[in-house]
Order: structure tokens, then sequence, then C-alpha cells
């Protein structure tokens, strides 16, 4: 059972950056397509940027230029870096495996991130 450790958010001010990192156990997480998801309050979780295991990357519009997917698969560790940071991309942040429409694994506890203007 792969169990997925989001870490790393915080309160930084509009401009600032954080690095986020999606720790899992299990040997599968490297071979599978992973995704960083955020869910405002009141608002439904919505993809942010994913990345194969070869490390071809996509991201939403709202992010692109601002953040950057990567990831370690020796160290079954997936990264998003967040630059220039607005006070909406505030959220929560978790990873995922996308599986169609459903997912891989459990979700984990997530990593809060709060952008204050």
């Amino acid at each position: 059972q792969v169990q997925l450790v989001e870490s790393g958010g915080g309160l930084v001010q509009a401009g600032g950056s954080l690095r986020l990192s999606c720790a899992a156990s299990g040997s599968s997480f490297s071979f599978r397509t992973i995704g960083w998801y955020r869910q405002a309050p009141g608002k439904q979780r919505e993809l942010v940027a994913t990345i194969t295991s070869s490390g071809s990357t996509n991201y939403v519009d709202s992010v692109k230029g601002r953040f950057t997917i990567s990831r370690d698969n020796a160290k079954n560790t997936v990264y998003l870096q967040m630059n220039s940071l607005k006070p909406e991309d505030t959220a929560v942040y978790y990873c995922n495996a996308p599986r169609g429409g459903n997912y891989y694994y459990g979700w984990g506890q997530g990593t809060q991130v709060t952008v204050s203007s």
C-alpha cells in the first residue's frame, strides 16, 4: 500500500516562493504519472501539474511559467517549485497518481499553502 506524504507548505507573501514535496512509500510510485492537485476553501479539487515517469510535464494555464514540477525516482519523491505566488494560489496541495477518472492511491493529508497579499 503506497502512502503519500506532502510537505513544504506555509505562509508566504505574494511574489514569494515555496517548494512542495510529495514522498511515497512503495516501488510503483516511480512508474506512475504523478499529479499535484489543490483545493481551495469552497472549491473543487483541481489538477495543477503532472509529470510522467520519464519526466514529461504539463501544467494548468493559471500556473504556467510560475510552477515547475519535477521528480527524483531514486527518492520516490515529486516536487512542485512554486514561484511568483499569488493569493489565488492559496489552497491545500495534494499529490496523487491519476487513473482515468480515479486515482491509484489514497489521498495524503496535504500541505497548506497560504499566500498573503
